[in-house]
């Protein structure tokens, strides 16, 4: 009898994922034998997890916060992607057991900007943050022909490193000097935690610092947090009547090809997905 294959999605903390319920979906859509759960790992026992997969019978999975870049230094084989961007979310099993990491979520961040903004290639982008979540963003832009992509953080240092890994057309500049580059910006992209917690204060925060209303007409701003879906950085964009995007649809385009390596079927992301998931979380948050 063949195994059932089964994945999960291992971070610190887990309980705010939606992996389980995307994959969750998709498994009973197509009507796959198969199971899809959250782990929660800390940063010390993570080594021994990743080292005990095969051994737990999993086909591979993903991996999130704080675990990406520490997943890509245990993983033996990663590709090219990951490589470049040094972080990996999704890991997998080759025919001869070998695991193997990629980071998906710059696939992602195209596929949901292609979705609700086409046309959004364009020559410059203001990318605000330079954590890891902002790798894979840089990526992307690079990938998709940006000439010039403005980098800010609070920290220049960060700024400055990832400015130096990813090549010339990256540009540091210092975070009190944001809204002098907020009217150059095709794009801008907030890659930081705005939005998870405090939501007010972060709200009061960004009040205070950017400054949409200097933002040309037809710029695009999107967020790749999601909880909330509207976050503060989004409502400020919107407010200013500029075009927003918002960050969920980045999670179900990279969680697309995960779900291919351990179950054999490209899904689809859908209006109905989309709407079940966010129903779901509305209805969990209400309880």
């Amino acid at each position: 009898m063949a195994r059932i294959p089964k994945a999960f999605v291992a971070g610190y903390p887990i309980y705010h994922s939606l992996s389980p319920k995307i994959h969750r979906y998709w498994l009973n859509f197509y009507r796959i034998s198969g199971s899809y759960d959250s782990i929660e790992v800390t940063t010390e026992d993570f080594p021994s997890f990743i080292h005990s997969l095969k051994e737990l019978g999993f086909a591979g999975g993903n991996v999130t916060l704080p675990h990406k870049e520490q997943a890509y230094a245990l993983v033996k084989k990663c590709d090219e992607v990951a490589n470049y961007i040094g972080a990996i979310n999704t890991l997998w099993f080759d025919n001869g057991g070998i695991l193997h990491g990629s980071n998906t979520d710059a696939y992602g961040f195209v596929c949901n900007l292609d979705d609700f903004s086409p046309g959004w290639e364009k020559e410059t982008a203001l990318v605000i943050g330079a954590g890891g979540a902002s790798r894979a963003v840089l990526f992307s832009l690079k990938e998709r022909g940006y000439q010039q992509i403005i980098l800010i953080n609070r920290t220049r240092a960060r700024a400055d490193r990832l400015a130096r890994h990813f090549g010339q057309q990256i540009v540091a500049a210092d975070w009190q000097y944001i809204n002098d580059h907020i009217g150059e910006a095709d794009l801008i992209v907030n890659t930081t935690s705005i939005g998870i917690e405090n939501h007010n204060h972060n709200a009061k925060e960004q009040e205070s610092v950017i400054n949409f209303s200097m933002a040309k007409s037809d710029v695009v701003v999107t967020d790749i947090v999601y909880t909330p879906l509207m976050t503060p950085f989004l409502n400020q964009a919107q407010k200013a009547g500029l075009k927003i995007v918002d960050g969920i649809g980045m999670l179900f385009h990279q969680a697309t090809l995960g779900f291919e390596r351990w179950f054999g079927i490209k899904p689809q992301v859908t209006k109905a997905l989309r709407s079940q998931i966010l129903t779901t979380e509305m209805k969990e948050k209400e309880t």
